[in-house]
């Protein structure tokens, strides 16, 4: 058995990194330091919950397997009207995404309906905020407090904000 010649001990070529990609492989190794979970991606089941009781009558149950299922598909559906949102942002060389950033992404990505509500609702909120107003709930003495209406709906109806105390 004749032996092959040995390589000289030492760095190889191919084991030897230049500056430059030294530089990205570091750059993919901090990119990817955390493992993101799928299920960290989704809107806290909680959340997703409390929103679907308040379209349903209060002795509706929902089983588990319906709040995953929307859980899932709510996430996604905010995840893809946002990642649209953000290219345009990114081709303007913005950094923030506003709200007529969504609502261009809704239109051109096929929900043209829903972005004509969302107009609707976004310039009902502006208003309110410039009028000094808290949106989270209404103020006192407010037209909303009175349960009279002045907020629009998903829909664009416009009501109380209290799910299920209009009639349509």
């Amino acid at each position: 058995m004749s032996a092959s010649p040995t390589k000289a001990e030492g760095p190889h070529e191919e084991d030897v990194q230049s500056p430059d990609n030294e530089e990205k492989d570091t750059d993919q190794q901090n990119m990817y330091e955390f493992e993101v979970k799928e299920q960290d991606r989704w809107l806290p089941i909680a959340n997703v919950a409390r929103i679907m009781k308040t379209a349903l009558p209060d002795n509706a149950k929902i089983a588990k397997e319906a709040k995953e299922c929307m859980q899932e598909c709510v996430s996604e559906f905010i995840s893809f009207i946002t990642s649209e949102a953000s290219e345009k942002c990114q081709q303007e060389k913005r950094k923030t995404v506003n709200g007529e950033d969504i609502l261009f992404a809704m239109t051109s990505l096929g929900f043209e309906n829903y972005a004509e509500a969302l107009k609707i609702y976004l310039a009902k909120y502006r208003e309110t905020l410039s009028r000094g107003g808290d949106t989270r709930s209404a103020p006192s003495g407010s037209a909303a407090a009175a349960g009279q209406g002045t907020y629009p709906d998903a829909y664009g109806h416009i009501g109380n904000g209290v799910s299920g105390a209009e009639s349509y």
